[in-house]
């Protein structure tokens, strides 16, 4: 009997005149469907896709907004309780331009959902124009808010000169750090946007970036309302 009858399945050894020859069963490949990719290509012939799933992506922000969240938390709380026990708090005069400021992160909210929509109803070139515009409100916040820095500064209210200005320039800068993650954000999905021709893969990273800039908005406006009451 030959060797294909005693070995019917699976791997075998054939031996022959001394010399021994190993089959082995052709490799599996793996076929990971379902996830996003921003890059918005795969690997090259034989290479494993590594598609990470959408709902990965929505729980790592959410995650990264939690952590935030109880950043400025302990933020408050520090400076609720230095209020509480200090004899040295100075209430400081907030920069006028903060409400503009305020103004102008509000309206870059509204442009990125008018983004969005554009781009659910197909309309790319739109879409990206009001990319474009939340992109360019986002910087003009981040400079209004260095303006209302020098603006303290040319009043002779520097980060040490009591702890109401202490933390006004520490929760200010720390959502000013935060926000330029947006726009970096920002900016690579503007970059991206033409390349990405997934539509599926386009909404998601217009939803998941949506998500954080909305959140920093949000932030801000508490933090606008704690500074003008407590600072």
């Amino acid at each position: 009997m030959g060797a294909r009858g005693l070995f019917p399945n699976g791997p075998r050894d054939t031996c022959a005149m001394g010399t021994t020859t190993l089959t082995h069963p052709p490799a599996k490949t793996t076929d990971r469907s379902g996830g996003g990719d921003f890059s918005g290509g795969r690997g090259g012939a034989g290479a494993y896709a590594w598609l990470v799933p959408d709902q990965a992506y929505r729980t790592g922000m959410w995650m990264a907004i939690a952590a935030i969240t109880m950043l400025f938390a302990a933020f408050t709380s520090a400076m609720v309780v230095h209020e509480g026990l200090t004899n040295d708090w100075v209430p400081t005069a907030l920069p006028r331009i903060l409400g503009v400021n305020t103004l102008v992160l509000l309206a870059s909210s509204g442009t990125f959902e008018r983004a969005r929509r554009a781009l659910r109803a197909g309309l790319r070139e739109k879409s990206l124009a009001w990319l474009y515009l939340t992109l360019g409100l986002g910087i003009a916040f981040i400079a209004g808010q260095l303006y209302a820095w020098h603006d303290l500064v040319l009043r002779g209210v520097f980060l040490a000169t009591n702890p109401s200005s202490s933390f006004f320039y520490v929760l200010t800068a720390a959502h000013g750090v935060h926000l330029l993650g947006g726009i970096i954000a920002l900016t690579y999905l503007v970059a991206r946007a033409r390349r990405l021709t997934d539509i599926r893969k386009k909404q998601l990273a217009f939803d998941i970036t949506a998500l954080y800039w909305h959140f920093m908005d949000g932030l801000w406006i508490y933090l606008f309302i704690l500074i003008s009451v407590r600072v």
